[in-house]
């Protein structure tokens, strides 16, 4: 396997694990917490899902022969409440990834040197794929961080618990 391939599996499997963690999280969550803000200047789930969503399609949608600020895409509206279902939030989600997953599925070697644009900035496409691999992450940092407040007791853990290290660490050696 090249360089470009190993590069391009490890980053689509670490991509699948961060939507993984946000879909793990949603299943813990009642229609009601996806609009739950710590405090008025904190992003809610259904905020953050809304910023992702347009990121990514925007990011995505014709990703090697457009910049990826799309002259449809208001960015501001994602940040207001738009008072959607769970159903409709986790649409947007589902479209968001799925156009992301699926330009970066069939990205070939040859791909990755050449250059895009984002907000009329030029980039690499490796760089430009680094650059989304610490945005998205970081959102869903923020919706497992305020699932699990919600959630508190109830929540399951999506990773390592508190105090299960070693058990983890044996687990791992045993396989």
């Amino acid at each position: 396997m090249s360089f470009a391939e190993t590069f391009l599996s490890s980053y689509i499997k670490r991509s699948s694990y961060y939507k993984e963690l946000g879909d793990k999280t949603f299943e813990q969550l009642a229609e009601a917490d996806f609009h739950y803000q710590p405090n008025k200047e904190s992003n809610s789930i259904a905020i953050i899902i809304q910023h992702m969503a347009g990121n990514m399609l925007s990011r995505f949608t014709n990703f090697l022969t457009e910049d990826g600020e799309k002259e449809w895409r208001n960015r501001d509206t994602e940040f207001e409440e738009q008072q959607l279902s769970k159903d409709q939030l986790l649409q947007k989600w589902n479209e968001g990834w799925n156009c992301y997953l699926s330009v970066v599925n069939n990205l070939t070697e040859e791909d990755l040197l050449k250059t895009i644009t984002i907000r009329s900035e030029e980039l690499t496409v490796v760089d430009a794929l680094n650059r989304q691999l610490a945005h998205y992450p970081y959102h869903v940092g923020q919706i497992v961080y305020i699932g699990r407040m919600i959630r508190d007791e109830q929540w399951n853990n999506l990773s390592i618990a508190k105090g299960k290290s070693n058990d983890f660490n044996t687990q791992m050696k045993t396989k």
